[in-house]
């Protein structure tokens, strides 16, 4: 992974992958909300890293890494709905 001025990121990106999923394990959760399209949290449809605004399918680093692990992967753009208590507002 590069920025936009071409420096190599790729480490950065998977050492805070691997420390998210330490964090999630550490604590418990068997869910997490990322952020949608991000290169590192996207769920489903990433920014190809072109910095030209071109979606492509896939997960980002930490998205993928979470969902190998058994972790449920979701994003602010979810349809939380379903998962709220009967009668609690949306």
């Amino acid at each position: 992974m590069l920025t936009i001025d071409g420096a190599d990121v790729t480490a950065a990106f998977s050492r805070g992958a691997e420390e998210t999923l330490r964090l999630v394990q550490l604590l418990g959760c068997g869910a997490a909300i990322l952020k949608a399209r991000s290169p590192s949290c996207g769920s489903g449809r990433i920014y190809d890293g072109t910095f030209s605004g071109t979606l492509v399918s896939g997960d980002g680093v930490t998205a993928a890494l979470l969902r190998q692990s058994g972790i449920a992967v979701y994003t602010e753009e979810d349809d939380f709905s379903a998962l709220l208590c009967p009668g609690q507002p949306v």
